[in-house]
C-alpha cells in the first residue's frame, strides 16, 4: 500500500507541536532519576552505560515527571533505541507488583521482531522477577497456552461460564506472565477461545510499527483490545462486541471486576499506551482508532522521516540487465563485511539468490530469506547471519521492520523501493545505535530523478555517486554469463516441477469431485 501523501489529509492538533527527542542528550545510567538498582545492573550486563535521547525522553514522560499523565506517540529514527524506551519504564512501573496479572501487552507486526522485542524484555525483566510471554504462532496454541495460563486441574469436571471471567480467576485461572508480547493475529486466538485468559487488568498497552498495524484490521484486533480493558465507555464497548464471537458474550466494564486489592468498587487506572514508528502516520482517521488520551508526540527533527544520521547513502547508475554483475562487483568490493540485500518482491528475493549462488569462485556465502519460506527456516538463517555464518542475506521487506541484525554494515537495495518509507525502513538496518553503516542503491540512468525525488522527502538525505572499477566489471562478465547459463537451467526446472505438481494436484481434484 503506498504511503499517505502529505497535505491530503488535516494533521491532527496534537502532532502539529512536536516535542525534539533530538534536543534530549544522551543520559547515563548514573544520571537516570529513579532508575531500579536491578535494573541498572541488567542494563550494563547487557554493554549499555547511557540511556539515547529517545529513550531519555520516553523515560521522563513516564517514569520520571510526566508520570505517563498523556498518552505517548513516539516518531524516531531506525535504530535509534525505541524497543528499549518503551520497555525500561514498563519493567520499571511493574518491578513492585505484588499479583502476578497480565499487565502490558506490546504488539508487533510480525513473528520475527515479537521474538527480537521478547529478547530485549527477557534481558531487563527476568532480573526484577518479572516474567515474559509470547503469542506468535510459532508453536501450537496449546503449547503457548500452558505457558501462559495456569488452568486449574478440576476444570475438565466442573461447568463454567464464559462471560464470567471474574469466576475464571476464583476458580483457578492464573496468568503465568506480566508481560506479554505478541502478533495480532494470536492475540485475537487467545482473546477468543483461551479460558482463563484476560485483558482486564492491563495497565500498558504499546503498538509497536504502529503504521504498519493500523494499515491491516488482523480480525479488529485494536477495537477488541480497547473494549476489553477500558472502562465507562459505551461507544468503545459498541464497537468491540459487534466483532466478538457470541460465545464470547456481552464484554463488562473494568470497574464491575473489583478482584485485585485496592481497586474493588474503584475504576481502574486508565490503559496507558506507547505508540511508535519511525514512520508514524498522520492520517486522522487511523490514529482515531488508537483513543489516545491526551497524546503527547514524541519525534525526532523537523521533517516527517528521519534516516539515521551516521548513514552514509549512495548510489550505483547501471543497466537494468547488468545488475546482478554489478552487485556481485559491489560485494566483492565491500570484502566480507555484513550486507542486507533488499528486492521488491519475494519471486525477486528468491531468483537474485538462486542467480548469485550460480557464480563460481564467488567465496561470499549468501542466502535468502522472504515469507515464501517457513517460519522455522526464517528462524534458522536468522539466527546463523547473526552468528555470522555467512555474509550477505537477500531479502524481501519481510526484513524491513524494527529487526534489529549486529554488525550488518551495507544495506544494498537492489531494486529501488517506490515509497520513502520503505527507503527509511530498508536503511534502518544499519547505522544502528550510534554505529556507522552505508545503503546503496542500484539504479537505471531513467530512475535516477525518480530516486533523487524520493529523498527529498527524508531528512539526512545526502546522496553522493558511487563507482566501482571497470577492471573489476570486465573481469567478472565471463562468470556472469556462465552464471546466467546455470540459472536459466535452475529456473526452467523448477517451471516443469512447479507445473507437474499443479497437474497431480488439478488431477486429483477432479477424480475428488467425479467421487462425489
Amino acid at each position: 500500500m503506498g504511503e499517505e501523501k502529505q497535505g491530503s489529509v488535516p494533521v491532527l492538533p496534537w502532532m502539529r507541536d512536536p516535542v525534539d527527542v533530538a534536543l534530549c542528550q544522551e543520559c547515563p545510567l548514573d544520571e537516570v532519576p529513579c532508575l531500579h538498582p536491578r535494573l541498572k545492573l541488567a542494563l550494563q550486563k547487557m554493554g549499555i552505560s547511557k540511556l539515547f535521547p529517545v529513550q531519555a525522553a520516553v523515560w521522563l514522560e513516564t517514569v520520571g515527571p510526566g508520570n505517563f499523565d498523556r498518552d505517548l506517540c513516539i516518531n524516531s529514527p531506525t535504530g535509534s533505541g525505541k524497543t528499549l524506551a518503551y520497555a525500561l519504564p514498563i519493567v520499571q512501573m511493574l518491578s513492585n507488583r505484588v499479583v502476578k496479572c497480565l499487565r502490558a501487552l506490546v504488539v508487533v507486526p510480525t513473528r520475527d521482531l515479537a521474538l527480537q522485542v521478547k529478547e530485549v524484555f527477557d534481558a531487563i525483566a527476568s532480573p526484577l522477577g518479572l516474567c515474559v510471554g509470547l503469542a506468535v504462532g510459532q508453536s501450537s496454541i496449546s503449547d503457548e497456552i500452558s505457558k501462559l495460563v495456569t488452568v486449574p486441574e478440576y476444570d475438565a469436571g466442573m461447568s463454567f461460564d464464559p462471560d464470567d471471567i471474574s469466576l475464571g480467576l476464583q476458580l483457578g485461572f492464573q496468568s503465568k506472565v506480566d508481560i506479554l508480547v505478541a502478533t495480532p493475529g494470536r492475540l485475537m486466538d487467545h482473546i477468543n477461545t483461551t479460558r482463563g485468559f484476560t485483558l482486564e487488568h492491563l495497565y500498558y498497552l504499546v503498538v509497536d510499527e504502529t503504521d504498519r498495524l493500523l494499515r491491516e484490521s488482523y480480525q479488529s484486533w485494536l477495537p477488541t483490545v480497547l473494549g476489553l480493558t477500558q472502562f465507562n465507555d459505551d461507544h468503545i464497548l459498541t464497537v468491540a462486541n459487534s466483532f466478538l464471537p457470541n460465545a464470547f458474550g456481552p464484554l463488562r466494564t473494568r470497574r464491575t471486576c473489583g478482584i485485585e486489592r485496592g481497586f474493588k468498587d474503584k475504576l481502574y487506572p486508565r490503559l496507558a499506551k506507547m505508540v511508535l514508528s519511525a514512520t508514524v502516520t498522520q492520517d486522522p482517521g487511523k490514529l482515531v482508532q488508537l483513543d489516545l488520551h491526551h497524546p503527547l508526540f514524541l519525534k525526532a527533527g523537523l521533517m516527517r522521516y528521519q534516516l539515521p544520521e551516521n548513514l552514509e547513502s549512495y548510489k550505483l547508475i547501471c543497466e537494468t540487465q547488468l545488475k546482478p554483475l554489478y552487485l556481485v562487483a559491489l560485494l566483492k568490493t565491500l570484502e566480507g563485511e555484513k550486507c542486507i540485500v533488499f528486492t521488491k518482491s519475494v519471486v525477486s528475493t528468491h531468483r537474485l539468490c538462486t542467480l548469485m549462488n550460480c557464480f563460481n569462485n564467488l567465496q561470499i556465502n549468501i542466502k535468502g530469506y522472504s515469507s515464501l519460506q517457513t517460519q522455522r527456516i526464517r528462524s534458522k538463517t536468522l539466527k546463523e547471519f547473526r552468528k555470522g555464518e555467512f555474509q550477505v542475506l537477500v531479502s524481501s521487506d519481510a526484513m524491513t521492520r524494527g529487526m534489529d541484525v549486529a554488525g550488518v554494515r551495507n544495506v544494498i537495495n537492489y531494486d529501488m523501493p517506490k515509497y520513502i518509507k520503505t527507503y527509511v525502513h530498508r536503511a534502518g538496518r544499519t547505522a544502528r545505535a550510534g554505529q556507522t553503516g552505508r545503503c546503496f542503491t542500484l539504479i537505471c540512468k531513467d530512475e535516477v530523478r525518480r530516486f533523487k525525488k524520493l529523498l527529498q522527502k527524508a531528512e539526512n538525505s545526502s546522496c553522493s555517486d558511487h563507482t566501482l572499477p571497470s577492471s573489476l566489471i570486465e573481469a567478472l562478465d565471463a562468470t556472469y554469463q556462465s552464471a546466467l547459463e546455470k540459472f536459466r537451467e535452475i529456473i526452467s526446472e523448477e517451471r516443469k516441477k512447479s507445473k507437474s505438481i499443479s497437474s497431480q494436484s488439478s488431477q486429483e481434484k477432479g477424480k475428488r469431485q467425479k467421487s462425489e
